[in-house]
């Protein structure tokens, strides 16, 4: 088609742009929907779409269509995490469910390399797409036959779905993300102080501020991003820290990719091959998920940190075609390893402090921090190298690359350092809805409740200090003891003699009593004793 070089990117940047800014509604929607529903509409419109687009001749409209991809992708990623915790929910399935579901990504994303070098080499750019089409359309169709039927999503009117789906809210971000990602990304050439990227910069960030304060006026049920989930334990440095995975590969298959091909003329078939040991390690890493059951999650980022330490310091000297085996693979090992450790321990570990009723929102907050820190990490990379390599060598040099490099290792030391003060090991959520309070939703939204409004309409989900003002501790009638399958624990809610907003649960995995600590707005935070 006769593309620039600043044009062609964009037939990725289009794709990660929507990707990244629709995983927040399309997480609302899984939760509020169908999650299966809404995996299948994305499978297959992703594969429709993708059709379409190998038949497209004009570079306009692919670059479209690549855009149109990406928010149909985008109601993938948070439906499907929807249907693994509710598939699973016993601790150790769980982890081991989403640490598989992150390698398949790992290794799809090599194969992707691998597949598409062949079709450029031996057949033509239009069957990359045409071969996702004929991927994705009849597992779509499948689908609709092997997953699960929607057992989780709580009966409730069509107008009470749309207050909880927030639509100022969630479309406000959404075209505050376009903005914010397209101006890193216009950014990234060496125009920072263009009208095009400042102009966009400043909108994002003024929407993205209006975003939190509209959050701020809702009541929690019906906010998309309720300000509570912040401080629920270890959330937000969770958070921090999904920034980094997606970055380092997306960093390491810019550099090499430009580097291999453009510096050194290898064929697309052979730059791929040589990324195939990232899908390789990454896929065997994918298995580590149960390790959590006597390594702390903590610990193990960490360790993933370390390995992301000595594998980035390698790259940073891989300058020559003949360090590939001394330099850049043993690298790729490392780094892989460390970054898919920290991308599936960070995952089972968000998703065990947050209830799975906001499976779908979490899912949605974790992969657009996974896309975020891609998106802006690529675009300070990418300026990074070119104003060294306008300084030091030109584009042919190293310099830039090992610039770039050097950076990616400042923000993994930054990282490691945040998850060593701020993580606190052992603290998890519990369940925020037992059974006893589903049972009671069911049956008050079937007619109407809502919980704001009508508070006694379910008096199981009201505050232990709403409970003690009824009744007095010494007189409480206990309750039933509710099991969590979620994380092995029996709930029983007698208040204890510590106090009145504390509740004691028994861990029958290590037999240890556990206080439940008072609740962040229906949010727990546990210590053991």
């Amino acid at each position: 088609m006769n593309m620039t070089e600043g044009e062609s990117a964009w037939l990725i940047s289009a794709f990660q742009l929507t990707f990244a800014s629709f995983l927040l509604m399309s997480g609302k929607i899984s939760d509020l929907y169908s999650p299966k529903g809404a995996f299948v509409v994305g499978l297959a419109g992703e594969g429709l779409i993708s059709l379409g687009a190998g038949f497209s001749k004009d570079k306009i409209t692919i670059i479209v269509l690549r855009a149109l991809t990406g928010i149909a992708a985008s109601m993938t990623i948070p439906s499907a995490l929807t249907l693994l915790v509710n598939t699973f929910p016993e601790t150790q399935e769980q982890a081991r469910a989403i640490g598989i579901f992150g390698g398949c990504g790992a290794v799809a994303n090599v194969l992707g390399l691998v597949i598409g070098g062949v079709f450029v080499q031996y057949a033509s750019w239009h069957w990359v797409f045409w071969f996702v089409a004929l991927v994705a359309t009849p597992v779509s169709l499948a689908c609709i036959f092997l997953l699960p039927s929607d057992t989780h999503v709580l009966p409730m009117s069509q107008s009470t779905k749309l207050k909880k789906l927030d639509l100022p809210g969630v479309s406000t971000l959404t075209i505050a993300l376009i903005l914010f990602i397209f101006a890193l990304t216009s950014g990234s050439t060496g125009q920072w102080a263009s009208a095009m990227v400042l102009a966009p910069l400043v909108i994002s960030l003024l929407m993205i501020g209006g975003f939190l304060y509209w959050e701020t006026l809702l009541p929690r049920d019906q906010a998309a991003v309720p300000p509570q989930t912040w401080f629920l334990p270890n959330f937000a440095v969770l958070f921090g820290v999904a920034l980094l995975p997606y970055l380092w590969w997306t960093t390491v298959f810019t550099i090499f990719t430009t580097l291999w091909q453009s510096v050194y003329q290898w064929r697309v078939i052979d730059s791929a091959v040589h990324f195939v040991p990232i899908g390789v390690i990454s896929f065997a890493m994918s298995w580590t998920g149960p390790l959590n059951r006597k390594i702390d999650s903590k610990y193990l980022i960490l360790i993933g940190h370390g390995f992301l330490v000595v594998a980035t310091v390698l790259l940073a000297f891989a300058d020559r075609p003949e360090r590939y085996w001394s330099f850049v693979f043993p690298a790729f090992l490392l780094g892989s390893g460390g970054a898919m450790l920290t991308y599936t321990h960070v995952n089972i570990a968000i998703f065990r402090t947050t209830p799975s009723s906001m499976a779908g929102t979490v899912g949605a907050i974790f992969n657009g921090a996974l896309q975020l820190g891609s998106a802006v990490g690529i675009a300070a990379v990418t300026s990074i190298e070119t104003s060294v390599e306008g300084k030091e060598g030109g584009f042919t040099a190293y310099f830039g690359r090992r610039a770039a490099f050097w950076f990616l290792l400042g923000i993994v030391c930054v990282e490691a350092v945040a998850i060593s003060v701020f993580y606190r090991p052992g603290v998890k959520a519990c369940e925020e809805e037992t059974a006893t309070v589903v049972q009671e939703k069911d049956a008050a939204y079937a007619k109407g409740a809502d919980y704001v409004k009508d508070p006694e309409a379910f008096p199981s989900a009201r505050t232990s200090d709403e409970k003690v003002a009824d009744a007095p501790v010494a007189h409480a009638e206990p309750q039933p003891k509710t099991n969590d399958a979620r994380y092995g624990l029996d709930i029983d809610h007698q208040p204890s003699a510590a106090s009145s907003n504390e509740y004691i649960y028994e861990n029958h995995d290590t037999q240890e009593a556990v206080h439940e600590l008072p609740r962040l707005d229906k949010g727990y935070a546990t210590e053991q004793v």
